[in-house]
């Protein structure tokens, strides 16, 4: 029988079947088999393709047949989420913004909501559609959506509540105080600049110093980067945790000008096509598709956001990666979980500042100098717990993990209270050195706590200092903050050029410096490094100072006059040089007038 012969609706459902195998299968289908992942998402992504392509061509037989509008919106939310998670594993931000198109015209058309509160089924599906597209518009910063969505969840779960009183929908009641919990902790950062390394405000990767290459050894760029964290009661949403979504877009590149969209633009004032490979009118939005990709750029690196994955998992996925990186790759471990192996740490207000302390460091004669590299017993006892303890050593991520995969070159940043344990990795390596970041110990404590400080220095520096002074990031401070953002921006560039001047460079950071990710991180965490140990409730106490391993240049540690100008400089501009400890001396260059408004 030819197919012109079998009817419309049979060919539709024999194309549901096929996609939802497909679909099914891809959704399984693990981080450390990206290869297979790759070839297998171009496959389930042509069965859709050609199933969307069939509802479009023959939608009145269909609706005759008894096809429902949800079964419409199915298909275009599982396009969607098709796309967000190839965004996921590449890193592509074109498969973002197509995701947030399907979502979006689900949105608009309303596809759910027809028998919305006659089936409980389908207000599931409504709030899973909800949900999911909530996740897509905080990726995009598109907080104006994010908004209105968590209002139309809340409002929706409410009735949901009230219609069908017999379902429990504890889950989502759950679902919705996690977004709220997440927004709120995120409120924090004032929109002056993007978390993404923008070309608007950032030097452009042809404009970066060039450092000489030592020993013949080609400069390495960042390929890949493995995302991870775990924390009890920590902020998150579904399975994006709040610092994970911060390091995940500091990784990328900001689409030219999306940042800077004018708010308001009504939502009806343009109209666009479903996606690149569906047709149809869709609904209106703000057009990012001349500004998404910019071709003088490189690709951003591909990510694997692991959400509290086993030790094993952790593993093969970096054993992947490491497999698969190119001769100039370089791959970025971020892990942020507790490492206490059950001792306490010391207490910021267990001691005093030493006046004798400060008076030595005032005339130049404290010593500021990484710690000694040697490691105590009980250092190689404690490890990264990426999953509750009751798991055992199932969970436990140790320094010695991650030596085997030193035969190709890493940056390893780890937060955590036991990071000087991973010190141990230094001199142990196996063919390539490794760089390492590590934060503080212990913290100090600040008000609208929200995620990691460290974390937030090396993703959003300026609001990781006024948070540690205090402050809210208040309307009434905003004028204070682009004016220390100006300062900051100047003074981190700065140092980059004395970096790279720098006949103390050490070698492996001379070859990771031409990437402008991997050194955007290396100078904010110049600038952690300063700001905590001038900072007064911490001055003296090394458990509150970060380490970076290869040392970097006297010029730029916290003593130095650069170092220490700039931390005196965006303190005068909130009014706050008392909470700082400075050598004799450091006062505001003649050539810098900042007015000390009352903050």
């Amino acid at each position: 029988m030819s197919q012109s012969n079998i009817p419309v609706n049979e060919i539709y459902c024999s194309l549901v079947d096929k996609a939802d195998k497909k679909f099914s299968k891809i959704k399984n289908l693990p981080y450390y088999e990206r290869n297979r992942y790759d070839t297998y998402f171009c496959k389930v992504f042509k069965v859709y393709t050609q199933l969307w392509k069939f509802q479009q061509e023959n939608r009145q037989k269909l609706v005759e047949a008894g096809l429902k509008r949800w079964e419409i919106g199915e298909i275009a939310s599982r396009i969607a989420q098709l796309y967000f998670g190839q965004y996921m594993r590449t890193g592509e931000a074109s498969y973002l913004l197509e995701s947030f198109i399907f979502y979006e015209a689900v949105l608009f058309r309303e596809y759910f909501k027809e028998g919305l509160f006659q089936d409980v089924n389908l207000a599931n599906k409504q709030l899973r559609f909800l949900a999911r597209f909530i996740t897509v518009c905080l990726v995009l910063n598109r907080r104006e959506m994010v908004h209105q969505l968590v209002n139309q969840l809340t409002v929706l779960l409410d009735e949901c509540k009230r219609t069908f009183q017999e379902t429990d929908f504890k889950e989502w009641k759950l679902v919705v105080q996690e977004i709220v919990r997440f927004l709120k902790a995120d409120s924090a950062y004032i929109n002056i600049r993007p978390l993404r390394y923008s070309i608007v405000l950032d030097l452009h990767p042809d404009l970066l110093p060039q450092v000489a290459a030592y020993d013949g050894k080609k400069n390495l760029r960042l390929r890949d980067a493995i995302l991870s964290t775990f924390h009890l009661n920590e902020v998150k949403y579904s399975e994006l945790t709040l610092d994970a979504f911060r390091m995940l877009q500091c990784l990328e590149w900001e689409p030219s000008g999306s940042f800077y969209q004018a708010s308001g633009i009504p939502l009806s004032s343009t109209s666009t096509t479903i996606g690149q490979n569906g047709g149809g009118p869709g609904p209106s939005r703000i057009n990012y598709s001349q500004d998404i990709t910019d071709p003088t750029l490189p690709p951003n690196p591909r990510k694997a956001v692991l959400y509290h994955p086993s030790a094993t998992h952790l593993l093969a996925v970096l054993a992947t990666i490491s497999e698969e990186l190119s001769p100039d790759g370089v791959i970025l471990i971020y892990l942020s979980a507790s490492g206490t192996d059950g001792q306490a740490m010391p207490s910021l207000s267990s001691a005093n500042i030493s006046e004798n302390m400060i008076r030595n460091f005032r005339s130049h004669s404290i010593s500021t100098s990484n710690p000694s590299s040697s490691h105590s017993d009980g250092d190689h006892k404690i490890c990264l717990y990426m999953g509750t303890r009751r798991n055992g050593g199932l969970n436990c991520i140790y320094p010695c993990d991650l030596i085997p995969f030193t035969r190709r070159p890493l940056l390893i940043i780890i937060d955590s209270d036991g990071s000087k344990a991973f010190k141990a990795i230094k001199g142990a390596e196996k063919g390539e050195p490794a760089a390492i970041l590590l934060s503080p110990c212990s913290s100090p404590p600040i008000h609208h706590a929200s995620g990691s400080l460290f974390t937030m220095f090396l993703t959003s520096p300026l609001q990781a200092f006024y948070l540690l002074l205090g402050f809210s990031g208040s309307d009434s401070e905003m004028g204070l903050c682009h004016k220390a953002e100006k300062l900051l921006s100047a003074s981190l560039n700065d140092w980059g050029l004395t970096l790279a001047a720098s006949d103390n460079l050490d070698p492996l950071w001379a070859r990771l410096l031409s990437d402008p990710f991997i050194r955007r991180l290396l100078l904010r965490y110049i600038f952690c490094w300063a700001v905590l140990t001038l900072y007064a409730p911490t001055f003296g106490k090394e458990e509150f100072f970060p380490e970076c391993m290869p040392a970097l240049p006297e010029s730029v540690q916290p003593t130095s006059v650069s170092s220490q100008n700039l931390v005196f400089q965006l303190a005068n501009i909130f009014g706050a040089t008392q909470s700082f400890i400075f050598s004799e001396g450091i006062v505001l260059p003649k050539h810098i007038h900042i007015e000390e408004d009352p903050v």
